[in-house]
């Protein structure tokens, strides 16, 4: 199988997409499945282009053995025509991903599908994975829950599709 190439999106990818990246990051390892995957996160705003990941969101990972080792970027043009899919954290994330995608059409042929990561619980009930940002310790706490949520039904339902570890 080719390898799978995932894009997850936030605001400024320094607290939720670049938890995601390592949260899923985690998880195939843990399955032996990183020869089947090329995962990277992406921000539809540049104001943290460079910048690691929030130290508030590095602690509460890192107390899940999670890493994350990502630097911040902005998401460009092409990242709708080399990922095959791109995975928002919000409504505000996917319509800026979904506006990018239509300023491609029709001349692209490879748009990534995009979608919510949240379609992907299994447990949890959200439309969104709220930006912990502005609060406490215990919102990334719950950003990194519905992520581990997610990022396991995402795998679970690719799986589905005929994954296999290499």
């Amino acid at each position: 199988m080719a390898v799978q190439r995932l894009l997850f999106v936030c605001l400024g990818n320094i607290c939720r997409s670049p938890a995601a990246e390592g949260v899923f990051l985690s998880l195939i390892a843990r399955e032996g499945l990183e020869d089947s995957f090329e995962v990277d996160s992406a921000g539809t705003g540049g104001w943290h282009v460079g910048c690691p990941a929030d130290r508030r969101m590095r602690a509460a990972a890192e107390r899940r053995g999670i890493h994350l080792n990502c630097r911040a970027r902005q998401l460009g043009r092409s990242d709708l025509l080399s990922f095959e899919r791109i995975l928002t954290m919000d409504d505000d994330n996917l319509r800026a991903v979904r506006s990018l995608a239509r300023e491609l059409e029709p001349a692209a042929t490879g748009t990534a599908q995009i979608e919510p990561i949240t379609s992907h619980c299994r447990q949890f009930r959200v439309r969104e994975v709220p930006d912990p940002y502005d609060g406490d310790a215990q919102g990334f706490e719950h950003v990194l829950d519905l992520l581990q949520d997610a990022c396991g039904g995402l795998l679970e339902s690719l799986r589905s599709q005929g994954l296999r570890a290499h």
